[in-house]
């Protein structure tokens, strides 16, 4: 972060001003989000005119076809929408604890340590619900995260962007080996998880969207109260100690406000990619890196995106689907290369 963007008012010493165009790159992006939420209704195996959308959207006592199926994708585009609002600022939040602009759930194994967890209660305890499966998601996900920043911890430098991401991959790896070898004796857990490992928003109901609000909403909170505080981090640990701002404290409560949005995400739409890397590196490109305003944007160009590449893979795998998780994989996957080639994996 450029340190002119901050200023020694307080803690974490933040000034009050907007970024440049900040007013129309929000209206840009809502005006996309409406649009692709709009697509989401409309497009599909089953293709609806925007007056059948209306009248199933704000009629729904019609019984109509095309009604029935309005009805039964909004459920899918609300899902879609607060999975890529929760992997949009779980991204930016790594990135900025992390101080690594390629960080992101997937590349760092987060998602791979909630597969496992998730897997091993499918083959040992037979669980089946939703609030199940988010919280033996968190805890692998805590736990994964934990285990990488400890490992890239270490050795000279402590915990540097390139130790990390290297930490990241070598766990994920040890971690997908292990989910391989519990599932292949048993089929019956292979069949129920690798739906659920491709990644995908196909499944969704109200009531797993009720499980999910809340740590949705207790996720994003947390990171908008420490917005400012890590603005102030991105300058240094020494400077921002001597703004107040308590470091180890900051950076266990943003780690947890990420752990928490991904970890819920992946328990019920599988280990989804790349999201929350494509969000925050436009928003920055756009606003420059005020988490302030970095954080809520990735939000919406999260849950943008997510919703865009689920319509995507609807369409392109027309009269079935493609699941959400392959078509970002293979959008951000050239993406991260082009970020790790510029950035040369230096620090935020």
């Amino acid at each position: 972060m450029n340190s002119a963007s901050i200023s020694s008012t307080g803690t974490g010493g933040i000034r009050s001003q907007f970024p440049k165009h900040f007013a129309l790159v929000l209206v840009g992006c809502l005006v996309l989000l409406l649009l692709c939420v709009l697509a989401s209704l409309a497009l599909g195996s089953k293709s609806l005119r925007l007056q059948e959308v209306i009248d199933g959207l704000f009629r729904p006592d019609l019984s109509s076809y095309s009604a029935n199926i309005v009805q039964k994708r909004i459920s899918r585009t609300v899902f879609s929408l607060c999975c890529g609002a929760a992997l949009g600022v779980s991204g930016a939040l790594m990135q900025s604890v992390t101080r690594n602009p390629i960080a992101d759930p997937s590349i760092l194994g987060v998602n791979m340590g909630a597969s496992l967890f998730v897997v091993c209660g499918i083959a040992f305890w037979n669980i089946s619900t939703a609030n199940q499966y988010i919280w033996l998601a968190l805890a692998g996900a805590a736990i994964t995260a934990v285990f990488v920043f400890g490992i890239g911890s270490m050795g000279r430098g402590g915990a540097t962007p390139i130790k990390l991401v290297l930490a990241g991959a070598a766990t994920s790896a040890a971690l997908g080996s292990l989910v391989t070898a519990i599932m292949i004796p048993r089929s019956y857990v292979m069949d129920e998880f690798r739906f659920w490992q491709v990644g995908s928003v196909g499944s969704a109901s109200w009531g797993g969207i009720g499980t999910f609000l809340p740590f949705l909403l207790g996720g994003l909170l947390i990171a908008f109260l420490v917005a400012p505080a890590l603005n102030a981090l991105a300058l240094g640990d020494d400077t921002a100690t001597g703004l107040g701002v308590r470091t180890g404290t900051l950076r266990f409560t943003a780690a947890l406000a990420g752990v928490l949005l991904c970890g819920a995400t992946t328990a019920l739409a599988g280990p989804i990619g790349f999201i929350g890397l494509l969000s925050t590196h436009v928003i920055r490109l756009l606003l420059g890196a005020d988490l302030r305003f970095v954080i809520p944007m990735s939000a919406i160009a999260g849950a943008a995106i997510l919703t865009l590449a689920d319509v995507g893979g609807r369409l392109i795998g027309s009269p079935g689907e493609l699941e959400v998780g392959v078509v970002t994989a293979f959008i951000g996957a050239p993406i991260l290369i082009i970020v790790a080639m510029r950035s040369k994996v230096r620090s935020l």
